[in-house]
């Protein structure tokens, strides 16, 4: 193997830390700062100290490597994009104020790419103009840019990230399958190397489009997504994604809606106390605006409404709750006693649990009153059907109908099926085999690289610091002196010898620094080996400890290489 430098930290430009810093809320954020890894520069932007970039760029080689598998090829794109091709799209608009808009001189119109689905399009509307040209996935690890509302915990959620990104262009959608199958076990493969606890789940395609989604998703207490598991069969999902199955029920010896007082009971809460029902046998109608329009959405009134998926089915329309003012237009749409029945100049839609047949008490549209025994699909009509509840544990798996279980998830990769969305609106043809116009299909597949360091450092790490899977780590052993100027001798000779075998050594060689600081700060930073040189130095003897088991064990100078270079 290569000789490789060893790395002195009396020389490192990191500096550890004792406490936490102020403002950090997740496990990862306090760790790669305190170990010195990262440092903040503005409010979602981060500096990756030497440390740190080490453990980016094994990330990056690891997803480069698996791409390079699957016959991809990478290119570099600017980041620095100009805004025709995504108004082709119209994504300018939908990305709303996440997008990073900006002018130059002249006053043209630009951005700062957060995707690069539109002018990865006109790549190859450039390059390719016959069917032989394809199938081609290109690849890049590149700098996006999101205008996060809040920027937080670290490096999981900033406005500056490191991702890659690949796109795939077919003339058919059997051959969109087929590259979406090699992504799909690329990013298994990926995600085995760098040592992470994934799922693989379905997923809603959001502002991305297309027909099928999965996401890669690392459980951990940090997660903003939450997915959900099923513990009898292969079922998992992002709770977003969750559908089921409408289920009408026979109405026919349901009696007719009848009117009943309910006088100070707005509420599905003091409704049911007040009528002695359980919450279930009520419908919930909450009001929301769509572009200006109101539209009800119905559930059954022990479940609460998933805004985000009412916003991912009406998208790209801005969805948001009615007001005062809005109820003081409407004097048909009584606050607190909506009911969907004689409902005037309302789009409902509902859950998929309010199922044609299935009787409600709700309300009547007039003060102080509910109705009984109103019968969706008899007393009133869905306009759709939408999957908008707040999934809870123990609903039932939509493939077998076992209780889900529901946990807490960083999102690491996402691959979609676009289809030819963007194809579509960029009028990407090729000429196929008939020699007639052919419009490409795409596929589009992202793993989040810095985010994956995050996510490692939060699956990873104990109560101790950080603890790096070896394929990442920024060494593969960390060597201390333990002070004393024979020890700092024997650290530095045994540090070249690994390093002559090709063996990461990283040394603790800080003159000042006593061995409490310095086994402490070796194990805040996690590399997998630590090589103390300590007390029976002078007969050249070293421990060596595992950082992940803590197990220890004393050896010589001679056994202690031919282990790590072995």
């Amino acid at each position: 193997m290569a000789n490789v430098p060893v790395q002195r930290m009396s020389q490192l430009m990191a500096k550890t830390l004792r406490d936490d810093p102020a403002d950090a809320e997740v496990l990862s954020h306090k760790l790669l700062v305190r170990a010195g890894y990262v440092r903040r520069t503005a409010a979602g932007i981060w500096s990756w100290l030497p440390l740190g970039k080490r453990v980016l760029a094994n990330v990056e080689r690891i997803v480069r490597e698996e791409m390079d598998a699957i016959g991809a090829q990478e290119v570099l794109l600017p980041a620095l994009l100009p805004r025709e091709p995504y108004e082709a799209t119209a994504r300018w608009d939908e990305y709303g104020q996440e997008l990073f808009r900006l002018q130059d001189r002249k006053g043209g119109d630009y951005l700062l790419g957060p995707t690069h689905e539109e002018i990865f399009t006109l790549l190859v509307k450039d390059q390719a103009s016959s069917y032989k040209d394809l199938p081609v996935i290109l690849y890049q690890i590149q700098h996006k840019y999101r205008d996060e509302a809040r920027p937080r915990a670290g490096i999981l959620r900033g406005r500056e990230f490191l991702m890659k990104d690949s796109y795939s262009f077919d003339t058919e959608d059997e051959g969109l399958a087929r590259s979406y199958a090699l992504h799909r076990e690329a990013y298994q493969k990926i995600f085995a190397r760098l040592g992470l606890d994934y799922r693989i789940c379905a997923a809603t395609a959001g502002a991305m489009g297309g027909s099928k989604s999965e996401e890669f998703l690392a459980p951990a207490e940090a997660g903003e997504d939450t997915f959900a598991d099923c513990p009898n069969c292969d079922f998992a999902a992002n709770t977003e994604a969750i559908t089921y199955a409408l289920k009408p029920v026979d109405a026919t010896d349901v009696p007719a809606a009848e009117d009943i007082p309910t006088p100070d009971t707005p509420t599905i809460e003091t409704l049911a106390a007040s009528l002695g029902v359980p919450a279930s046998a009520t419908l919930k109608n909450l009001l929301v605006k769509v572009d200006g329009e109101i539209v009800a959405v119905g559930v059954p009134g022990d479940r609460e409404v998933d805004l985000d998926k009412v916003e991912a089915h009406f998208a790209p329309a801005v969805v948001e709750l009615v007001t005062e003012a809005d109820f003081a237009t409407r004097p048909d749409l009584v606050r607190g006693y909506v009911g969907p029945q004689g409902l005037d100049k309302v789009t409902y839609i509902a859950d998929p649990r309010v199922a044609p047949g299935t009787s409600w008490i709700t309300g009547a549209n007039k003060p102080g009153t509910h109705t009984k025994n109103v019968v969706a699909g008899r007393d009133f009509e869905v306009d759709s059907h939408v999957d908008v509840v707040v999934v809870q544990e123990g609903d039932p798996c939509p493939k077998c109908g076992t209780g889900l279980v529901l946990d807490r998830a960083i999102e690491i990769g996402h691959i979609f099926q676009l289809g030819r969305k963007y194809t579509d609106a960029l009028k990407l043809d090729v000429l196929g085999q008939n020699g007639k116009p052919v419009r490409v299909t795409m596929g589009s597949y992202g793993v989040g690289v810095s985010r994956a360091v995050a996510a490692l450092a939060e699956q990873t790490a104990d109560d101790k610091g950080l603890c790096w899977p070896k394929e990442v780590a920024p060494a593969d052993v960390h060597v201390v002196a333990a002070g004393k100027a024979l020890q700092t001798e024997l650290a530095l000779d045994i540090s070249g010898k690994l390093a002559a075998a090709g063996v990461r050594v990283l040394v603790d060689d800080r003159p000042g620094v006593s061995p409490g600081v310095k086994f402490t700060d070796s194990e805040l930073i996690g590399v997998p080996q630590i090589l103390v040189a300590g007390r029976r130095a002078a007969d050249g003897v070293v421990e060596l400890k595992d950082r992940r088991t803590g197990e220890r064990e004393e050896l010589t100078v001679e056994e202690a290489v031919a282990r790590l270079t072995a």
